[in-house]
């Protein structure tokens, strides 16, 4: 029989992966990832591992404990940095998944004999035509597609998601009548492997402050901002203005980043222009199909908690990809993932890429 090794947690999710494989007879063992080193109130490995521990316990199934801290660093959280630097908004768990949990967590599994790796994420894997397909979890509220879409073939085919049918209701009953010590433990939130912090206080840590002016779109000198890194598109708290004479007293949105004038545009607007388009550029792709030759009608999720958006996809030089979509889509995030699909189908995605023209 070929071995399972699961990425186990701590959290219910891995847990409850755990218990279905081991159920359903097939040789797994755990592996605990450890991929932040620093001890402070907000890091909860210690925890997690104690309740990794339990849950092997109960399961009476061996636990291997990693620590790949230099690799999450360096091919993972120095993306980050260097993305926040650029004055754009990334999302390291997208890179997280492909890098290290798929990438030398899986290397690690290879040398435990394993033959597959399972994760409690919240997705399906669905044999088509030219291979498995990438497809979204029936929880649509926990659908955890639009984190995997990064992945390669290759990967997708040595992955294994026993959540992807079950709803999160069921995954907490399943882990209660299964009698799992941490049935009842909270979702975890925040950066991959790093928690959920203070994210400002966090980032100062590592980009040091850049202050610069804070204009309205007609040019007005409004305030100082920090540095763009601190700020992202949309966002209508911590900009630090209120009350400014001459100026209605409705909220203030960050509309834009003019990084060759150091300058934060805002607008009040709840809608304005600078906050609104229908058309979205990307960085090269990467596809789970066949990329395509024409215009291709889609759906895409330009954050993870959007709804679907239809839309049609045209690919421009170097793999790049221009985005029309069907309705005005507000604060579209440069450093972001479009991530595309037909129905339940992940098509794949890329990084958003800024406006041709940053400046007013």
């Amino acid at each position: 029989m070929s071995k399972i090794i699961v990425a186990l947690s701590g959290g219910v999710d891995s847990a409850v992966t755990a218990a279905l494989l081991r159920e359903q007879g097939h040789d797994i063992e755990a592996l605990f990832m450890a991929n932040w080193d620093e001890d402070d109130e907000y890091c909860s490995i210690a925890a997690d591992l104690q309740d990794a521990r339990a849950v092997c316990q109960e399961l009476d199934i061996v636990l291997h404990r990693v620590n790949f801290a230099a690799e999450y660093r360096q091919q993972v959280f120095e993306y980050f940095l260097a993305e926040h630097r650029a004055g754009r908004t990334p999302n390291p768990d997208v890179l997280c998944n492909r890098e290290i949990k798929f990438g030398v967590c899986w290397q690690y599994a290879q040398r435990l004999g394993a033959s597959r790796l399972a994760t409690g994420h919240y997705a399906r894997l669905v044999e088509g035509v030219e291979g498995v397909e990438l497809h979204k979890g029936r929880d649509h509220q926990k659908d955890q597609s639009y984190f995997l879409h990064g992945l390669t073939r290759s990967q997708l085919n040595i992955a294994l998601f026993p959540l992807g049918e079950l709803s999160k209701d069921e995954v907490r009953t399943k882990a209660r009548a299964m009698g799992l010590p941490n049935f009842d433990k909270r979702d975890s939130t925040g950066i991959c492997f790093i928690g959920e912090r203070p994210f400002r206080e966090f980032l100062e840590r590592y980009v040091p402050p850049h202050p610069g002016p804070i204009l309205s779109a007609s040019g007005e000198r409004l305030g100082t901002h920090q540095g763009l890194a601190f700020y992202t598109l949309g966002q209508r708290s911590g900009l630090h203005i209120g009350g400014l004479a001459g100026h209605a007293e409705s909220p203030w949105y960050v509309a834009r980043k003019d990084r060759a004038r150091n300058a934060l545009i805002i607008v009040q607007d709840h809608d304005h222009p600078l906050l609104c388009q229908q058309r979205v550029l990307t960085e090269p792709a990467h596809w789970l199909i066949t990329p395509p030759s024409a215009p291709l009608p889609a759906q895409v999720k330009l954050r993870y908690r959007q709804a679907d958006q239809a839309c049609e996809v045209r690919t421009l030089a170097e793999g790049r990809l221009q985005i029309d979509c069907e309705h005005t889509q507000r604060a579209v995030t440069p450093g972001q993932f479009a991530v595309l699909y037909q129905g339940t189908r992940c098509l794949g995605g890329a990084v958003i890429d800024a406006p041709p023209s940053e400046s007013l």
